[in-house]
Order: C-alpha cells, then structure tokens, then sequence
C-alpha cells in the first residue's frame, strides 16, 4: 500500500509530465505553512529555469490540469510560483478504508534476517541505570523490525568473560581461602552449590574492581585468573559457572520486569569455540601480524582522516580481549543465521572498537559483502545535575531501584486524582510506570545524553507515556458506552467531515505507514513516539469539539467510531512496538 504522499505525487508527476515537463519536478511534501494549506508542490519553481517559463505560469498549468480531480478539495497556483492544496475529506476518508483492510494498515515487507545485540549486561554484578537504554532501544527495534516482515533474533550477548571474571575469582580467593577451588591438590568433584548468593556476588564484584584499580599485584593476579578461566581451567572454570548462574537468573529477572526478551542468552564465552577459525582466517588472508608480543590487525583505510589504531585480537598473555569474542560471535551467527543485517546496541563511546571489528570482519570476509553491520551508539541517563545518574548517596543507581521509583511517582499522580482504589491504582501504576520509563527513554534520539526527569516522565500531560496511554483508555472508554447501548463497532466505515479536528485526526492516521517505515530504516523508535504523541494531541482536539456519543445523526456517530477505533488500534500498535501496553482504566 502506498502513504498518501506518494499517491499525491504520482497524480503531480503524472500532470507534468503531461504538460511537457520533467517528472520529478511533481514531487509533493507536507506544507510548512499548515496555516496556509496541507501540502505542496514547488516543482515549478525548480523548473523555470529550465524551461525558460514564469513559475507561476508553470504552476497554472499543473492546478489546471488537476483541479478537477476527487482528490483535492483546494488546489491553487501562488505567486511566485506554488502550488498550494488540500485534500478532500472523502479521498482521505476512503485511504483510511482501505488501509484499516490492508494488513499491518499497509506496512512493506522487508523480508530479511536481522541479528539484534542489545543486552550487554556484565555477569558478576545487578544491572544498573546503564544498562537501560541498550534494553528499552534495543526491544523497541527488535519489535519494529519485526512488524515490518522482518525474521528477528534478539541476543542478550551477556559480557561473561572478561576481567571481572578473574576479579571475583581473586577477591573470592582472598575471603575464603579455604574453599576447595583453591586447593592445587583438590580432585573430586567441584560442588554444586554456589559460594555465595546474588546480594554477596554484588558486593564481591565491585570491592575487587576497587581493589584492581589501587593495587598492581592484585590487578595482575585477576589478569591472570582471567586467562584460566579462558583456557579452562576446571578450578576457576567451576566457579565461573556459578557466577553464571546466580547472576544469569537475577539479569532475567530484571529483564522480565522491563518487559525485555532475547531469543539467546548467548554470552562472548559462546565465540570460543570459534577463535580458531577466526585466527585461521586471519592468517590465511594475510591480515593479521604481531606488534609489541600482540596479535593485530590494520583496520585504517583510504579515505580516512586520520590513522586508526589496529585491532588487536590476542594480547601478549594470550587472553583475547572484546574484539576477538565479537569477531568470533560474527562466525557463529554467520553460520547459524546468514543474516543480512547485524545491530549492535552499545554506549556511543564505543565507536572505535565496532568500526575495528566491522572492518576487521569484512576484510577477512567474515560476511557477506551486502551483510549490514550497524552499531546504534545511545548516549547517557543523567540526572538534574546533568551527570550520569546516581543514588542519592552517589553510587550508580540499580535498574530495579530505578523502575521502582518511577513507579511510585506514577502511583502518587494516581492517587492525587483520587478517581481509582489504592489496591487497584498499584497494580495499574506497574503498567503505567513502564510505559513512563520506556516513552521517557525511546522519545530521545538515541545518540543523545538525557536528564532522567521522573515528575516530568510520570506526568500525565505532555510528551509522555502516561499522557498516550490515557489517550488510548479514553478512547477505550467512549468504545465500551458505545457498545454498552448494544451497538456494534466495526460494522461502519469512516465518513467525508468538514469538521476541521476531525480532518486533522483523520490525515494524522494516513502517516502511520510512513512513521513506521522510517522508524525501522534509521533504526529510530523516537519516531514512533512522535508520531503517537501529534496523533494522541489530535485524538484529543477532536474530542473536545466533538459530541461523540451524544451525536443525534446516527450515521454521522457510526463515521466517529471507526474513526476513534482506528485510532486506538493504531496506538495500541505503536506501544507495542515501543515494548509497553495500556490498563484499562487510569
């Protein structure tokens, strides 16, 4: 199905190149002066040069040839030479007919196999506020890809084998010298058991990174812990599997309270058996050389500013480093999916390191040459102070503490209306406080730092989430009275308005197509909360100047209600691209 611009421009094109003129010159965009008119077309203005003719002489012929055409209910040449229009109000209505048939309102079908890595999480320790924004984009994109046709597989890719690995190992060897994985001497079974609970590993963890930052010996022991666990050391390779699990089932935890789900719970520990094929075709290719005791590869090509440093894939103790477990990662889901496009979720500041291991991997042709390899690079979650956001007592904020506190400040907005029970306000302000942290997050581009506002986030008014989802129970609530009075939906059609907000709603549904198309191509969900906030604001114009339920003319009220049905069906999508959902009742 095509949006409602392409079909406006065909008939300019078409009127153009019947006049004698270039038909790219017919090209029609939204007005920039909605005051004056819906659309326009400037094409005489850029063709009179070109055919030695006034623009507005240009522009006459186009709106006489068009003028009587059943889809604009206005069309006029201005000086100097625009083309201003709008539709008519039965051409838009018919559109919406038509598109409330199609499937998925007549979104294309791109028909690939896309790879999304957007977990991140490190094992060994809670996720925290960092960690939100690669979960919230990363679900988002994972759903609009799929709505668009898309086969898509979402992988958590857990950070399960790097330094804090040996950091925990050195730290927990210190506190409990005695357990029999520290024993050179012990050769029966390793136990079942963890050495410790999730709230221990939480403190561990960051004591010994402290530890590593202060002290050489000890950064040097965890180094070297590090490197068994990777060669598989059955001591230390016992306890990395207890970190695995105790904190593999605290992160899906958090996850499922975010309403984020991966179809792998694959971790760069799962790209070892990789490596020698990795190192293989390196060095078949020519591509890898040592430098300074390191294995590296030159990524720097022509056209660059400047000289990138190499990537390096072994370093001087052997250990292989992010660089390599991703580039093995690339083989193995080049194999188990051959995909035609792989996005990484990852803080911006990592840019470097993904322009290495793309180029790394379409040297050594690790992908196709077509394969699409894309790192989305989202910016920080600061508080008012316009720093990354931390705990009053400065620590980095835990997710689960975050989700709460934009719970609670939901509730309280709740309860000052006062409209709904406490018992049932709690249970609601789950829902709804999910919806305010995750629109709070998406309507930002994702490369762009922002302040973690919760009064803001958990208003009920403005560019929120709360503000959509009440829009959508409104609706649902006119629906519900509607057919309370034994009346059908569904069963009508939408119908020609001169109703001015009724238009306005009407021409904003035509742009969902459009909205979720460029959200899926640029990667951008921030689109789509745009998109449903202009139409939420136009859902709620038309209300407010319309008597829906108390409408007399039975026919003119049936048009209302496919109208408002299409309308909360089109939200209720959008949200659920967006990865939350609307209560009942607010």
């Amino acid at each position: 199905m095509k949006t409602l611009l392409e079909i406006i421009t065909e008939k300019f094109e078409q009127a153009f190149e019947e006049k004698g003129y270039e038909k790219k010159l017919g090209r029609v965009v939204v007005s920039n002066r909605p005051d004056l008119c819906q659309y326009q077309c400037n094409g005489a203005m850029a063709g009179a040069k070109q055919y030695h003719k006034a623009p507005i002489m240009i522009a006459n012929e186009i709106v006489e040839y068009l003028k009587d055409d059943g889809a604009f209910m206005y069309i006029e040449a201005v000086m100097p030479g625009f083309i201003n229009l709008n539709l008519s109000s039965r051409f838009v209505a018919d559109y919406l007919n038509e598109m409330v048939c199609a499937e998925k309102y007549g979104v294309e079908k791109q028909n690939k196999t896309v790879v999304v890595d957007y977990g991140g999480a490190n094992v060994a320790k809670p996720l925290h506020v960092g960690h939100l924004r690669p979960a919230v984009i990363g679900e988002s994109i994972k759903r609009i890809k799929k709505y668009v046709g898309n086969q898509v597989i979402g992988d958590v890719h857990l950070g399960d084998w790097g330094l804090q690995i040996g950091q925990v190992i050195m730290e927990l060897k210190a506190r409990k010298p005695e357990l029999v994985y520290f024993d050179e001497n012990y050769t029966g079974e390793y136990p079942t058991e963890p050495p410790f609970t999730i709230e221990e590993l939480a403190e561990i963890y960051p004591t010994a990174s402290k530890k590593s930052k202060t002290d050489s010996v000890v950064a040097q022991a965890a180094q070297e812990a590090t490197v068994k666990v990777q060669q598989g050391y059955a001591p230390y390779l016992a306890i990395w599997n207890h970190i695995m699990n105790v904190s593999v089932r605290d992160i899906k935890k958090n996850y499922e309270n975010l309403d984020v789900h991966f179809d792998l719970w694959n971790g760069e520990s799962d790209a070892k058996p990789y490596f020698p094929e990795l190192f293989r075709i390196l060095e078949e290719k020519g591509l890898v050389h040592e430098s300074q005791g390191a294995l590296v590869v030159d990524v720097t090509e022509e056209g660059d500013k400047k000289e990138l440093p190499p990537c390096i894939v072994r370093k001087t103790d052997g250990a292989v480093l992010y660089a390599t477990s991703d580039l093995g990662t690339i083989i193995q889901r080049q194999k188990d999916f051959n995909p035609d496009e792989i996005i990484y979720l990852a803080d911006k500041r990592q840019e470097l390191h993904f322009t290495q291991v793309f180029r790394v991997a379409k040297k050594a042709g690790l992908v196709k040459p077509e394969t699409k390899l894309t790192h989305i690079g989202f910016g920080t979650v600061n508080g008012a102070d316009g720093k990354p956001f931390k705990t009053r007592d400065g620590g980095v904020m835990q997710l689960d503490s975050l989700v709460s506190q934009i719970r609670e400040a939901v509730f309280k907005k709740m309860m000052e209306n006062r409209s709904i029970k406490p018992e049932e306000a709690e249970k609601v302000s789950e829902i709804v406080g999910l919806a305010a942290l995750k629109y709070g997050d998406l309507s930002n581009q994702s490369g762009k730092d922002y302040i973690f506002d919760t009064d803001k986030f958990a208003s009920f008014e403005g560019n929120t989430g709360p503000y959509i989802l009440y829009t959508i129970v409104r609706i649902k609530s006119i629906l519900e009275k509607y057919q309370a009075d034994g009346k059908q939906i569904g069963q009508t059609k939408i119908t020609a308005t001169q109703n001015k907000t009724q238009m306005a709603l009407m021409l904003e549904l035509t742009k969902f197509k459009e909205a979720v198309e460029s959200a899926a191509r640029e990667l951008s969900p921030h689109k789509i909360c745009a998109y449903i906030y202009e139409l939420s604001n136009c859902f709620n114009s038309f209300y407010h100047d319309t008597k829906i339920l108390a409408e007399e003319d039975e026919e003119k009220q049936k048009g209302y209600i496919a109208l408002i049905a299409l309308t909360k069906s089109v939200l209720e999508t959008s949200i659920d691209l967006l990865g939350f959902q609307a209560p009942e009742k607010m």
